[in-house]
Parts: structure tokens; C-alpha cells; sequence
């Protein structure tokens, strides 16, 4: 019998245009770290966010968002490895995660619009992150949003219960206290930690609870 190679665990993961750019980098970081593949989505609007909140201006798609991605990431962890990172634009309908047949079967929007949030709940799919989520929803895969909006109004509240009555995580950012955070860094991993679980992938971003002893 024949041995087939079997390729390294994979993820889409999408970046939108709500407050809580640094989770989305974070979560990337964690990822590469623990030798995931990812497949990277980033609409306009989190290119905006991205540089109000971290002063990251990525230009380009593809390879070049790879490469500002990588100078970013060299001058906060030098050893990081992304050679398993791909980034496809947002027109891209030929990209793996457009098509049931070859998507990965998990999903992460970090973080999630409110209004890329609608419009998965409704299925518009008029943008490779919209579609990507469609996809997901439709082979019954793994999907997990990450929005970060206060307050919610009910048109919110009635899109997020539509999802998870589909099956879908919603993950909000609100990082607890009960680690006693001594920085922001430590809230970020709060969340980070929180999507890991729930992908199912072991990390030590965190301590257990309750605390051992």
C-alpha cells in the first residue's frame, strides 16, 4: 500500500474590519508557532484598522501581505516561521476555501464585523471571506466569529442567535480577569486561548483553572 503524505493541519482565518485588530495577529502568531497552515483573508476595511490600531499598513495581496506580514513579525518574534502562511485577495474565486472540495474545515473571523457577521447569516457571499464562511456553514465544518462591538442592538443579538443556531461559535473578545492580567498582552492571549479550545489545538497560553496547588 501506498503511503500519502499527509499535509500539516490547516485554517482559514479572516480579518474584518471591527475594533481588535492585535487579536487577529496574535491569534495568526499563535498559529504559525504551533505549526498550523493558515490561509489568510483580510478585507479593506481591517487594512484600515490594522494601521489605526498597529501600525501595520499592508499593501498588495498574496506574497507581498506575506512578506509585510513577516517584517511586522520579525520585530515582535524573530523566530517566528511562516512559510505555512498564504494570503489570498478578496476576489480571488479560484482560492481553495471558495470550494467545498478543498476548504479547510476550519474557520476564524478575528475579528468579525457586525457587518460581515450579517451577511454570513444571510448568505450573501458577495466577497471570499463571505464566501469562505458560506462554505464553511455548508459542509458543516468549524466556523468561529470573533466580534467585538458594544453595545449590541438587536438586529446584532437576532444575526449572532441565526448562527449559532447553524452550529456557528460566536466568540466574543471580552477577555476575563480571573488570571489576573498584568498586561494587554495577557488579555489578548485571554481570547487567543479561548479560539484555540475551541479548534481544539493544545497550547499554554494559559494557566489552568483553578489554579493547581
Amino acid at each position: 500500500m501506498v503511503s500519502i503524505p499527509q499535509p500539516s493541519p490547516a485554517v482559514t482565518m479572516a480579518w474584518t474590519g471591527a475594533s481588535g485588530a492585535a487579536y487577529g495577529l496574535r491569534l495568526l502568531q499563535t498559529l504559525l508557532a504551533l505549526q498550523w497552515r493558515v490561509d489568510l483573508l483580510i478585507s479593506a476595511a481591517a487594512r484600515t484598522v490594522l494601521h489605526q490600531e498597529c501600525g501595520l499598513d499592508l499593501q498588495g495581496d498574496g506574497e507581498a501581505v506575506v512578506q509585510e506580514l513577516g517584517a511586522y513579525f520579525q520585530r515582535h518574534d524573530p523566530g517566528l516561521e511562516l512559510s505555512g502562511l498564504r494570503h489570498f485577495a478578496q476576489t480571488d474565486w479560484l482560492a481553495p476555501m471558495a470550494s467545498g472540495g478543498s476548504a479547510a474545515r476550519s474557520m476564524v473571523i478575528c475579528p468579525c464585523s457586525m457587518g460581515t457577521l450579517a451577511a454570513i447569516a444571510h448568505g450573501l457571499s458577495d466577497n471570499l471571506i463571505e464566501r469562505a464562511a458560506d462554505v464553511i456553514l455548508k459542509e458543516r465544518h468549524n466556523l468561529i466569529l470573533v466580534p467585538r462591538e458594544t453595545p449590541l442592538s438587536a438586529i446584532h443579538l437576532e444575526n449572532m442567535l441565526r448562527l449559532a443556531r447553524l452550529g456557528v461559535t460566536i466568540l466574543p473578545a471580552s477577555p476575563g480577569f480571573y488570571h489576573q492580567p498584568a498586561s494587554v498582552a495577557d488579555l489578548l492571549d485571554f481570547v487567543v486561548a479561548r479560539i484555540l479550545n475551541q479548534l481544539g489545538i493544545r497550547h499554554t497560553l494559559l494557566p489552568s483553572w483553578p489554579p493547581e496547588g
